[in-house]
């Protein structure tokens, strides 16, 4: 009788009788591991780069597909009237805000991609500049977007930096409500509050399925800081994923100096 031996793929056990979809699902997070663990060794304007691209790219495909369900370029149906040189700046501002907000899949694509790729990158050097992942990066994040917007998609008027401010503002307090209200609705249970900064790093890196092995092993978020390789290895995490927590914890700067002893 034929003998199935399991084989490992990112960390995780894989017997190859298993379903199709479960190895493709599984090599696809190895292949995010090792993606997020050469991101991590990189200097702040390379991820912020990178992490730029990606996102932009993602929101104009998102913007695309918005745009083709609206039924095509929307803004040919809002083209200027032939006397548009005699209408007021205010008229003409408010004709350019429907353009950009009904244009079709290139113009939407545009949109979206300047929206996410801004957001995505400026959270990125906010969160690595001050080691955490707050409202204030949130709202930071937001305020640059919907600047950029403003700019790009022709939202501006007759006075585009000022408008531009204004989106800023609008998309920053925007999202500062939904980053607060979130955080109020997905408070930790009493027993969770001593692994806030653990479940958040291990979210980063899409290792949250090691937050039991922390807790097994009572390794808290005072004990960050003091986290070694051998520490990890007790609680039975793979090689793979303790390479990026111990990158993660050194590279932060709210951990890397309080690091003490060999890793």
């Amino acid at each position: 009788m034929a003998v199935e031996i399991p084989t490992k793929a990112g960390g995780l056990m894989v017997n190859p009788q298993q379903n199709p979809v479960a190895l493709v699902q599984a090599k696809l997070k190895e292949v995010e591991l090792r993606f997020k663990g050469w991101l991590a060794k990189q200097s702040i304007p390379v991820e912020a780069a990178v992490v730029t691209v990606t996102s932009a790219a993602q929101g104009a495909a998102i913007g695309a597909f918005m745009g083709t369900l609206s039924g095509g370029d929307g803004s040919s149906l809002l083209m200027p009237p032939p006397n548009a040189g005699s209408l007021n700046p205010d008229a003409m501002a408010s004709l350019k805000q429907a353009q950009a907000l009904a244009g079709g899949p290139f113009v939407q694509a545009r949109n979206f991609a300047v929206m996410t790729g801004a957001n995505a990158g400026i959270s990125c050097v906010m969160k690595r500049l001050r080691g955490k992942d707050d409202v204030q990066t949130s709202m930071a994040a937001a305020f640059g977007s919907g600047a950029l917007f403003s700019l790009v998609s022709g939202m501006g008027g007759p006075n585009p930096a000022a408008n531009a401010l204004t989106s800023g503002l609008f998309f920053a307090l925007v999202q500062g409500g939904i980053f607060q209200i979130g955080q109020k609705f997905s408070q930790p249970p009493a027993e969770d509050l001593n692994y806030v900064k653990t479940r958040s790093m291990l979210s980063n890196l899409g290792l949250q399925n090691y937050e039991k092995n922390f807790k097994r092993g009572l390794l808290t978020d005072t004990t960050l800081p003091l986290i070694t390789d051998s520490a990890l290895r007790d609680v039975k995490i793979p090689p793979g994923p303790r390479l990026l927590i111990l990158e993660h914890i050194e590279r932060e700067p709210e951990f890397k100096d309080r690091r003490k002893g060999p890793r």
